[in-house]
């Protein structure tokens, strides 16, 4: 089987969706593999790191392309990618595939079949190939440390023959993998931590790395399957937003998570919160990208309003472009093999992953969220 490792195009990216290692296992075990001219630098893969474990670089991305079995990339391929396919080829990435109804009917129009890292179901077997995971993880850490680059004060107490320093208080909306790791990385830094979650059921996870839950009481209107939150109502946002204001006026630091797949991001800090917040405060809005958390976030900007600064980094685990890449060559790797062999796909369509992360099969939109 060849495999295809794309170059990523999309503003703000810097990873890769195989690295070197990855490659050379995948090697080993009987796949052939080609990238992209570059595909890697931005991660600090060289080609020759590339070509030294037996993958060979491809000058022509259409020629590529044409010549692939499979297709692995971060980012969902472009419709131009998607046509330089071969009838009956596979594509592996993050689709986000209701939000992408042009790739969905390209796919269909081009004949291959498409798989969604972001829909692998989350199972006890699927945790190493639970890219979301491992990228949020990632975006966790990072997010504390832009707010502490952006803050004007340290983190932790400090007691010093000139005085006390208090430490940070730093609220953070969302307990989900992100919001557990800026809970951990905080911590480590020496903040107080207080943070929001709608599922009460975080609490636990919460205390136990040492953050300080703040209760609001649920309703019927959250609906939370496979972890995630599907939908959850205006009045209980609106609800939620009046208990934690003033915790966040009280913030020196406050990082938001929320998400909903498929959706716009909810908001959680109105701009009359943003009004209330100390001087020299800051925000840091990992949803963004789907609209953000924060009234006053601006996509790729980080931009002082009402006396905060508010950043709105769309794309946190690119920052980190080689551990990010790593892990996601590994996740991307265990994927693979569990669905293929060297000598093609198994295409065991009732299998619970199979099943739950095939968007279209040689054709034909088959996941339910496409139909």
């Amino acid at each position: 089987m060849k495999i295809a490792i794309l170059k990523e195009t999309k503003p703000f990216e810097r990873r890769v969706a195989l690295s070197p290692e990855v490659c050379k296992q995948l090697i080993q075990a009987g796949f052939t593999c080609a990238i992209e001219k570059n595909a890697g630098i931005s991660s600090f893969f060289e080609d020759a790191s590339y070509e030294a474990v037996g993958a060979q670089v491809a000058l022509d991305k259409s020629v590529l392309l044409s010549d692939a079995d499979t297709v692995v990339k971060v980012n969902p391929l472009t419709t131009e990618e998607v046509s330089f396919m071969k009838k009956g080829a596979v594509s592996l990435s993050f689709m986000y595939a209701a939000a992408n109804p042009e790739l969905i009917a390209a796919s269909v129009k081009q004949g291959i079949s498409a798989f969604s890292v972001d829909a692998i179901p989350r199972i006890s077997r699927a945790q190493k190939m639970d890219a979301l995971s491992s990228q949020a993880n990632l975006a966790g850490y990072k997010s504390v440390i832009i707010g502490a680059y952006h803050l004007g004060k340290i983190f932790p107490l400090l007691m010093t023959a000139a005085g006390t320093i208090k430490p940070a208080k730093v609220v953070i909306m969302g307990a989900g993998v992100a919001g557990l790791q800026a809970i951990a990385t905080a911590k480590r830094l020496g903040a107080v931590v207080e943070v929001s979650d709608i599922r009460p059921e975080t609490k636990e996870q919460v205390e136990s790395l040492g953050g300080k839950f703040i209760e609001v009481k649920g309703d019927e209107s959250i609906k939370i399957e496979g972890g995630y939150v599907k939908g959850v109502s205006e009045d209980f946002l609106k609800k939620q937003q009046e208990v934690i204001a003033r915790h966040i006026s009280e913030a020196d630091l406050v990082i938001t998570t929320a998400l909903i797949p498929g959706k716009k991001a909810p908001l959680l800090v109105p701009e009359e919160v943003v009004k209330s917040m100390k001087l020299g405060s800051v925000i840091v809005d990992m949803a963004v990208e789907q609209g953000g958390n924060c009234a006053c976030s601006e996509y790729g900007q980080t931009v002082v309003k009402h006396g905060v600064t508010i950043v709105g980094e769309p794309n946190i685990p690119s920052l980190l472009p080689l551990n990010a890449s790593e892990l996601y060559a590994k996740n991307m790797a265990t994927f693979l093999l569990h669905l293929a062999t060297k000598d093609g796909f198994k295409w065991e369509m009732a299998e619970e992953i199979t099943k739950g992360s095939l968007i279209v099969h040689e054709g034909k939109a088959v996941h339910a969220s496409v139909m």
